[in-house]
């Protein structure tokens, strides 16, 4: 009689064990909460957003469907055109000014150590966190007509030179955006000047093994150092200069004229005082992903440098 065998095989079992699984799902259930809420306050009001942005609507009547009209006004709209050359000139007081001070600032700190310079840097740090209505009830006073800035220049008898600052035309944007200077500042001092604390010590006494200089230095050393903080600093400050809404608000109100509008502005006083809704999300959506693509070009770049 034939003797058969019968072999035994393992059934072959997909996907991760169950334990693994239920893992798994305990993850999703701790950060649920967050996630609902991240979804409640961002994505839901964006996506609410873009579909008001395709509408002519002044939030009270029937909205009536205008596609990309709204957006098309971005570009074509004589005052927002104007709002965007005024971030230009923003951007270089919020962003170049500041960064390039507080590259400076911790080239000398990281060169030259003196008692006494955590008090200089607390002193210039202040401004960051001092509310916006302070810092512009502050600059208010200094640029009145009858303000230290112009009793200043009549001591030393530049008195041809005094005049109401935000109440000139070509001044007044100028004059904003050395508030964000003065405001921003610290903030890229620091940065920077803790960052270049993490940088060793070996690399800037090789360089001066070397005969380099303080300039040769700090471009050899102190700037590829502080890469990663020069790409928060951007980040922070651009975006800064996109979203300025509050310093104009509060000191010129977009005045003289449209000398100082930008689009933040506009987005406010389309929404509250036009009542124009649509183009108010408009703005608000260029606006969005114009910083979140600011963002990612100043990471890869300095990535990639």
């Amino acid at each position: 009689m034939a003797r058969t065998d019968t072999v035994v095989r393992p059934t072959a079992t997909t996907g991760p064990p169950p334990r693994r699984r239920r893992r798994s799902w305990v993850g999703w259930l701790y950060v649920a909460p967050a996630l609902a809420l991240y979804g409640f306050v961002v994505l839901v009001p964006s996506l609410q957003s873009i579909n008001y942005s395709l509408y002519r609507w002044d939030g009270v009547t029937a909205a009536v469907f205008v596609g990309a009209q709204n957006y098309l006004a971005f570009f074509t709209d004589p005052e927002l055109v104007e709002s965007i050359g005024h971030i230009g000139v923003l951007v270089m007081f919020y962003a170049v000014f500041p960064i390039v001070l507080g590259l400076f600032s911790a080239a000398l700190l990281s060169r030259y150590r003196r008692p006494g310079y955590a008090f200089f840097r607390w002193v210039i740090f202040l401004p960051q966190v001092l509310t916006s209505v302070v810092v512009a009830v502050l600059w208010k006073q200094l640029y009145g007509p009858d303000g230290p800035i112009n009793h200043s220049l009549a001591a030393v008898g530049l008195g041809a030179l005094t005049r109401d600052w935000l109440g000139d035309f070509s001044l007044a944007l100028p004059a904003l955006g050395l508030i964000g200077t003065w405001t921003t500042f610290g903030l890229c001092m620091v940065l920077f000047v803790s960052g270049s604390a993490s940088i060793s010590t070996s690399l800037y006494d090789a360089a001066r093994v070397d005969g380099a200089g303080a300039v040769r230095e700090f471009f050899a050393v102190t700037l590829p150092g502080l890469r990663p903080q020069v790409a928060v600093a951007l980040t922070l400050t651009v975006t800064g200069a996109l979203r300025t809404f509050d310093l104009v608000w509060l000191t010129t109100r977009g005045g003289p004229g449209t000398s100082t509008i930008t689009p933040s502005f506009l987005l406010y006083t389309k929404a509250f005082a036009v009542g124009d809704v649509g183009a108010a999300a408009a703005i608000g959506v260029v606006l969005a992903l114009t910083c979140l693509l600011v963002a990612l070009v100043i990471v890869r770049l300095l990535e990639d440098s």
